[in-house]
């Protein structure tokens, strides 16, 4: 259950109401998001060399997977991820069903657990479709049923997409509608209250989940 009170007590946040002041934020958030990324492309490129020579062995098939996500007004763009799944013509999971977890390959559970899996999302990020922090996008086609079924869905939208998000730091993996909801709580919880230091929160929380092997 996300609180918002304890967040909000730790963090004493700040918004962000004058317009002036929202947009410095906006442009040195998106500064910080493309100089990171551009420190990170080495790691990716030696992250895809190793893992084109162990893929053969350890999970067969395509290096890389695509899958159109919901991101900036709701528009879609393709999300990038190092595949940790055993790879399928056609997703059939709907909305409410649980992860295929018998698709997950051990090497793709380590991928997943140490997060390297998200790390081509770099590349949404120095294209503009992702921010390094913002709500987690969503499958598209879930996503449209969220936003006819969920309160406030659309509204998360309203800025850049995260490769982490404060959703994903304090309430988890969620899946199905009911689920969603407090996913949604706590994603405009972080847009009303956005600002630097919200995101050095989410950034502190997202490596505590990562040193912590913590998700799927």
């Amino acid at each position: 259950m996300f609180d918002e009170t304890s967040i909000t007590s730790t963090l004493d946040v700040d918004p962000l109401p004058q317009p002036e002041v929202r947009l410095f934020y906006l442009a040195m958030k998106r500064l910080f998001d493309v100089l990171m990324s551009l420190a990170l492309l080495p790691v990716l490129l030696v992250s895809a060399v190793v893992l084109l020579a162990l893929n053969p062995f350890v999970n067969p098939g395509p290096l890389l997977y695509k899958q159109p996500r919901m991101g900036h007004h709701c528009c879609a763009f393709m999300a990038l991820k190092f595949r940790s799944m055993q790879p399928v013509e056609q997703i059939t999971r709907g909305a409410d069903d649980p992860v295929e977890t018998d698709r997950i390959r051990p090497f793709g559970g380590v991928l997943r657990k140490t997060r390297l899996d998200e790390l081509p999302q770099i590349l949404n990020v120095l294209r503009g479709d992702m921010s390094l922090i913002g709500p987690r996008p969503d499958y598209f086609h879930h996503a449209r049923r969220f936003v006819r079924q969920v309160p406030g869905y659309r509204e998360r939208h309203s800025v850049r997409p995260g490769i982490s998000g404060l959703a994903q730091v304090e309430v988890g993996y969620v899946q199905g509608v009911d689920a969603t909801r407090s996913k949604v709580r706590a994603d405009l919880f972080y847009i009303e209250n956005a600002g630097f230091q919200m995101d050095a929160w989410v950034f502190w929380r997202t490596l505590c989940v990562v040193i912590g092997h913590k998700g799927l």
